[in-house]
């Protein structure tokens, strides 16, 4: 047991260094050297992390595209680091800064992870032999490059109030003292960024611009910051673009990329487009939009990009048009640049990244002279001259802080320092670089002002450090040099009489679109901020109108060609009407006009005068009394004209039909007139109290430009009461006369009451769906429509075939012609079995075995209706036997 003891404590002692070594590997800084005092770096070595979904547990991030830029930025801090090492500022004290730099690869996650190391201050469970190297701690923390990382990296280090000093982190927020104690920063805040950009724009009269950020701390909160001061002072945003701060998911990018390209190419008058975003998407914007064609724009880069040569090339400098670039204030970067000069291959020893470059360098396993040439011209063009000089502030003022705190104490022990012992140092002092003096002020900024550059190309290249503009930070000035640009990029135009200046939500009233009146309103003069209301009783205007203009008054007017067309066809209706009236009292003592009905036509031929009549009260200006009588008078003319056909459709039915019993009970209730007056009286009912409790009346319709004067059916419940019912009626019409379609033909009224009820139920049918989906001033046109059809079927399908015969065929108006038809129809019809035969006859039922000699009942063509003899069923045999006898009898019963 004991040995198994010792085993185990040894093999616990032997994996211990891998554990930590396998901890030691997530946080590994890529840039280390020894010193007493260390301090951190953080800068995006890389510009982004590998996409992974689906984590089943913490994960190393996989950085993506190595960035020269950023590599260049931490070989400022290592050169300026040995460079303070080497001055008499440290050298005469023994003290050396060291330091340990990690890649935040442009993600905040990854720069969280390397902060471990940073605020790592004792390793718990670690061997005396390396308490001393792991309580040795960060004193101070230079990074990150963005305002977002810088964010999230403060408040880690808040908790151990570690100072922090950023080199290019220009958000306003880290300003605010109470949320960051102990982040300091040796560039401007943005506020003034944004204060110049507006200046530049007012200096330009460039008052109509667009915006395009990374979504971001940074970029929204300069966003914000430049919109707010250009709107005091009338400089309006027409678009606002924010990229995904990410450029992993391509496929949001892309399509961002291209919806800001559109936006662009949509907002033809905004030539100048000022940008927060980051260098890779300026990149890929400015890709897509040479390859778009696009119009030249002024682009106004912050310090975000606005010294980043590798955004563009100078052979599309031309496609894209100017560059206006804000940079830091920057000193002569030559010592810097000739270290890089300098960097030998033994460079890499502590330095993973500069392996990284090497490598895609290396050829075999040696790198050329050529290479290392290549190398070093890559490093010196992603130079930034602001940013090298930024990163050289940060570390003097640490320098020159702890130099200040070891000249009283022994600084050569690890941990004689505690970062909150050198803070309140760190702010409050001055510290020199060549002779000139800089302070942070309250806010930890340190404020020198910007540099405004125009891009250009020369000798091939492009030359990003044109300083045409100088903006003074202490009295927020502009000085202008060598800035001329023949482009404009105003708001809008003056608004003519008509339009209205409008502002999109959130802008200045000064900028605004030159928007059209809408329907109903107008503007007199230019550049108005709204327009006048007409009033809307009385007048109208259509969209972008100077002036109103009175409304007419619409109706269906006499004068329409329209209104003409329908009373003609009224008009000579009434005129056949009467013609046909008049023919038919010439011609009333003959057949065809008794077989037509005799009086019960003259009755039908009125009622058609009343529905003619009714049809021009739809014309012309309506008043009340014409909006009562119109449908009063056509529903109680048409039901008499109806009811009268009903009359005659019973009539027909009572003479020929064949079923005794039927016959019989059509017989008791067969009474013309007094069914007329009955169904006439319903009608009278139903409009009574259609007037009575909701009658019809005029209205006044307002429409945009007129004003629809017009009749109100009042109950539309009773308007189709009144028009169902007189549909019931030609409905039971239709039924009753197509029973009968079969009977003689001169007797043969059925056929044209089927077709002229029908007509009317289909018009009738048709006209609801046009009457409901119809309005305006030919409302009172679809009703007119449908009445004249109806009243033209019914007189070409009762009246006309009847004055045809009377006037053509005045052979076939003869007493003889009438009994002939009979006769033959008589001869052609024969008995069912059961209808008619008495019980004692059944022997005879065999239909071979009769013929018929009389029909039951008819119509006499001269006398009216009257009873005739019952059928006499002759067997066949005897038929010849009884002529004799059966003439008396059919003489008798078609007696005139």
């Amino acid at each position: 047991m004991i040995y198994l003891l010792v085993l185990t404590l040894m093999l616990l002692v032997e994996m211990d260094p891998v554990i930590e070594a396998t901890v030691q590997d997530r946080r590994r800084p890529g840039a280390v050297a020894p010193g007493n005092i260390l301090i951190g770096g953080l800068f995006p070595i890389h510009d982004g992390v590998e996409n992974i979904g689906n984590l089943s547990g913490p994960q190393n991030p996989t950085c993506i595209g190595f960035s020269p830029t950023g590599l260049t930025q931490s070989l400022a801090m290592i050169h300026t680091v040995e460079k303070v090492n080497s001055s008499p500022l440290l050298r005469h004290l023994g003290v050396t800064l060291g330091y340990y730099i990690h890649d935040t690869c442009s993600d905040v996650t990854a720069a969280l992870r390397g902060m471990e190391d940073f605020i790592k201050r004792h390793s718990e469970c670690s061997s005396t032999s390396r308490a001393s190297q792991n309580s040795q701690h960060m004193t101070a923390v230079i990074g990150a490059y963005s305002s977002e990382m810088s964010i999230a990296v403060a408040r880690e280090l808040n908790l151990e109030l570690i100072p922090q000093i950023s080199y290019a982190s220009t958000a306003d927020i880290l300003s605010d003292k109470s949320r960051f104690p102990a982040f300091s920063r040796t560039v401007p805040s943005d506020v003034h960024q944004t204060s110049a950009m507006v200046k530049l724009l007012l200096a330009n009269q460039w008052n109509w611009v667009g915006v395009v950020s990374t979504d971001g701390d940074y970029g929204r909160s300069a966003m914000d910051s430049f919109v707010s001061q250009a709107l005091e002072v009338g400089i309006c945003v027409a678009f606002r673009e924010i990229l995904p701060d990410s450029i992993t998911n391509k496929q949001r990018l892309h399509a961002t990329i291209s919806q800001t390209i559109t936006t662009i190419h949509t907002h033809s008058k905004v030539k100048v487009v000022v940008s927060f975003a980051k260098p890779e998407h300026m990149s890929r914007l400015f890709r897509g939009l040479v390859r778009n064609q696009e119009d030249q724009h002024v682009w106004v880069a912050s310090d975000n990009w606005s010294t980043y040569e590798e955004v563009l090339s100078h052979e599309d400098l031309y496609h894209i048009g100017w560059v206006v670039g804000f940079s830091f204030k920057f000193r002569d970067v030559t010592p810097f640049e000739e270290y890089l000069l300098s960097l030998h291959l033994n460079s890499e020893r502590n330095n993973s990244f500069l392996k990284e470059l090497y490598s895609s360098f290396r050829d075999s396993h040696n790198i050329s002279e050529a290479n290392v040439s290549a190398i070093t011209d890559q490093l010196i063009r992603s130079t930034p001259p602001g940013v090298v000089f930024s990163i050289e502030m940060a570390v003097n003022a640490i320098a020159q802080a702890v130099a200040k705190l070891c000249s009283h104490r022994n600084c050569r022990v690890p941990g004689a320092i505690e970062p909150w012992e050198l803070l309140p140092i760190l702010r409050n002092s001055t510290f020199q670089i060549e002779g000139d003096s800089y302070t942070f002020d309250e806010n930890g900024d340190i404020n020198l002002g910007y540099d405004i550059t125009l891009w250009e190309t020369a000798e091939g290249q492009l030359k990003t450090q044109n300083v045409v503009a100088e903006y003074h930070q202490l009295n927020r000035s502009l000085t202008i040099t060598n800035l001329k640009l023949n482009i404009t990029s105003r708001c809008s135009d003056s608004c003519e009489p008509g339009q209205f200046k409008k502002t999109t939500e959130g802008q200045h009233t000064c900028c605004y679109d030159c928007i059209d009146c809408a329907e109903n309103q107008y503007t007199n003069y230019t550049d108005m901020d709204q327009c006048y209301t007409c009033d809307s009783n009385t007048e109208w205007a259509d969209p972008g109108s100077s002036g109103c203009k009175l409304k007419t008054l619409e109706f269906f007017p006499w004068n329409d060609g329209f209104a003409v067309m329908l009373l003609s066809l009224a008009g000579i209706g009434v005129l056949v009407v009467g013609l046909v009236s008049f023919l038919f009292l010439w011609h009333r003592d003959s057949p065809v006009v008794k077989a037509a009905g005799g009086p019960l036509c003259q009755l039908i031929l009125f009622s058609l005068v009343g529905s003619f009549m009714s049809a021009a009260f739809f014309v012309g200006k309506p008043t009340n009394a014409q909006c009562k009588v119109r449908q009063v008078l056509y529903g109680l003319s048409f039901t008499l004209c109806v009811s009268c056909i009903l009359v005659k459709s019973l009539k027909i039915l009572l003479a020929f039909h064949m079923k005794l019993l039927l016959q019989q009970v059509l017989r008791r209730l067969y009474k013309s007139y007094v069914v007329v007056c009955a169904c006439v009286a319903v009608q009278g009912v139903i409009c009574t109290c259609w007037l009575l409790l909701k009658s019809p009346h005029k209205t006044f319709t307002l429409y945009t430009k007129y004003i629809l004067e017009e009749c109100n059916e009042g109950s539309y419940v009773a308007f189709a009461v009144m028009l169902g019912y007189i549909a019931l009626l030609a409905l039971l019409c239709f039924i009753i006369a197509f029973q009968g379609r079969k009977l003689p033909e001169k007797y043969n009224e059925a056929k044209f009451i089927t077709f002229g009820m029908l007509i009317y139920l289909i018009a009738w049918v048709i006209f609801i769906p046009i009457y409901i989906s119809t309005d305006g001033k030919y409302l009172p046109a679809v009703e007119m429509v449908v009445i004249l059809i109806s009243n033209y079927g019914i007189l070409s399908c009762h009246f006309l075939p009847k004055c045809y015969s009377i006037i053509f065929r005045k052979t076939y108006n003869t007493r003889d012609a009438f009994m002939k038809n009979i006769y033959e129809y008589s001869k052609k019809c024969t008995y069912t079995v059961g209808d008619i035969i008495q019980p004692e006859a059944q022997k005879y039922a065999e239909p071979s075995f009769y013929s018929i000699t009389s029909l039951p009942y008819f119509t006499d063509p001269v006398a009216g209706t009257k009873p005739a003899m019952r059928p006499k069923l002759i067997p066949q045999n005897q038929t010849n036997s009884t002529q004799s006898h059966l003439e008396p009898s059919r003489k008798r019963a078609l007696s005139i």
